[in-house]
């Protein structure tokens, strides 16, 4: 992303979300990148229509609406899911994805499994991957 589309997202964020702490603006800046880098890594032609207000980005890819959920492991739980469905719904998305963001690279991937089973991922969401974001390596999981 280039600095001045950056500067511009964040001012963006600053005055949309106003009504937000400085730590919650900064978890909407990092979900801000994660996105635009996961759009440019898995299809450059991938619309983004929201992200400001909710937690789950909107896309348009290849005609249809589609949500995707980033999550690090790292730094935060695994978000409930209970209400994707509903989101899936009030939007009209046709999909939901999860994207596990790692910063570096794990081969092993069992640990996402285990995140997978225990909080039924696969039953929540269409299609379920790893983002490397640092080597912008994207594997699909689902």
């Amino acid at each position: 992303m280039e600095l001045t589309a950056f500067h511009e997202l964040t001012q963006e964020i600053s005055l949309e979300c106003f009504f937000m702490t400085e730590s919650q603006q900064e978890e909407k800046v990092i979900q801000l990148i994660d996105l635009h880098h996961f759009v440019e890594c898995f299809d450059p032609k991938m619309n983004i229509l929201s992200y400001l207000h909710h937690p789950i980005n909107i896309v348009e890819h290849q005609g249809d609406k589609k949500g995707i959920l980033f999550c690090d492991l790292k730094h935060s739980a695994v978000p409930d899911s209970n209400a994707s469905e509903e989101f899936r719904r009030r939007y009209g998305l046709s999909e939901l994805w999860f994207v596990f963001v790692e910063e570096t690279f794990v081969p092993d991937t069992s640990g996402y499994a285990d995140a997978i089973i225990e909080n039924s991922l696969d039953i929540f969401y269409d299609r379920i991957f790893t983002f490397n974001f640092f080597q912008s390596i994207i594997q699909p999981l689902k």
